[in-house]
């Protein structure tokens, strides 16, 4: 029995030995990460850390330099245009002569502009009618999908955009949507607002979170990381 007693006990220690052993080589690999070799800002790093020396000046004016292969952007299809607009000329630019035809290859020059921003008001009106044979009155419905609220699921994502990935505090929100899309909000239904889509995206951030802890990649250390990218009613 003793000798039984004493084996649970080793057994234990062991457990315990290894459990420590990798800590210790867990913390000793968090002491060697710095800016340098991993994602953590370079305000964390320590005293210990030397710094690469910066480059010296290469003597070259800063840009594109003579030679450099050129980048443009690179044009929409016709498919995928508004509108086209023919530039013609009429007349020889040296004698005058008038000129007709066309360019079977001509320069294209394109201009990407955001059409004028309005918004879009559905009125729904819910009818109640009466029965003209037992009096009772009936109630229409409003059709499948018609959000209860009276904010479409557009303007819902845009705001959740805004305060989550863009990082805006719920006044900026307000004003961007004020001034950019017209619409005015108050402080109180953007916070709605961000929880409405944080409740629908909450499935997909789950499936998500669960994928990408099964996997043994690198995360940023950066303190708050982890707070990043939330439709959550924060900063006002």
């Amino acid at each position: 029995m003793v000798q039984t007693a004493l084996s649970v006990i080793m057994e234990r220690a062991e457990r315990r030995i290894v459990m420590l052993e990798r800590e210790v080589a867990e913390l000793k690999e968090q002491l060697r990460r710095n800016s340098q070799n991993s994602s953590k800002p370079p305000s964390s790093d320590g005293p210990h850390v030397k710094r690469k020396p910066p480059k010296e000046p290469s003597g070259r004016n800063p840009g594109g330099q003579p030679g450099h292969p050129v980048h443009r952007r690179a044009l929409v299809s016709l498919e995928r245009v508004h509108e086209v607009v023919v530039c013609k000329p009429t007349h020889c630019r040296r004698c005058g002569q008038r000129v007709e035809g066309t360019d079977a290859e001509p320069l294209r020059h394109q201009v990407v502009e955001v059409p004028p921003i309005t918004p879009q008001v559905t009125e729904y009106q819910v009818h109640r009618l009466q029965c003209p044979h037992c009096g009772i009155t009936t109630c229409g419905q409003l059709p499948r999908g018609v959000p209860r609220s009276g904010y479409g699921p557009r303007l819902a994502s845009i705001v959740a955009l805004c305060s989550g990935a863009y990082r805006l505090s719920k006044r900026q929100v307000a004003s961007f949507c004020e001034e950019v899309l017209g619409v005015s909000l108050a402080l109180g239904v953007v916070c709605k607002l961000q929880q409405r889509v944080r409740r629908a995206i909450a499935p997909a951030v789950q499936q998500a979170r669960a994928y990408v802890q099964s996997l043994h990649t690198n995360v940023d250390e950066t303190p708050g990381a982890s707070a990043r990218g939330g439709a959550g009613c924060g900063r006002r």
